[in-house]
């Protein structure tokens, strides 16, 4: 009886139905994916932007730091937020996220971009530490 039920939850996984490419694929727009970091609110924000210019709209209109960028999709964004989940991370709003070393960490190990993060985690423990 449970051999069946695997079996069938087994075909029903690798069914080309599941991983149908024009769904798939088109789904999701390509872009940049960043990380933010707010000095006001020691907190980190991932995101997606279709380009350049929406992601320095971003800056200029909140006082943000960008840690760092590169080419990815809202796939990729989705995934990590799924799995930040899954792990015990919480968030706030617009996937703002409260900064530690193991979200940077978690980050990191995921393949988000966080640039050097040993480095930006002393900087950005020195000005709170001298502010």
């Amino acid at each position: 009886m449970n051999n069946r039920k695997i079996i069938k939850g087994y075909k029903t996984l690798i069914s080309p139905q599941r991983f149908n490419e024009d769904n798939s694929i088109n789904k999701f727009k390509d872009g940049i994916i960043y990380t933010l970091y707010s000095d006001q609110f020691n907190s980190l924000k991932v995101g997606f932007a279709e380009n350049n210019k929406v992601l320095e709209k971003k800056l200029s209109s909140e006082a943000l730091i960008l840690l760092d960028m590169k080419k990815g999709n809202e796939k990729d964004l989705c995934l990590l937020i799924t799995t930040l989940k899954e792990l015990g991370i919480k968030y706030s709003d617009n996937f703002h996220f409260k900064y530690s070393r193991s979200l940077m960490r978690h980050l990191s190990i995921l393949g988000w971009p966080v640039g050097r993060s040993l480095y930006k985690q002393r900087k950005i423990k020195k000005e709170l530490v001298c502010a």
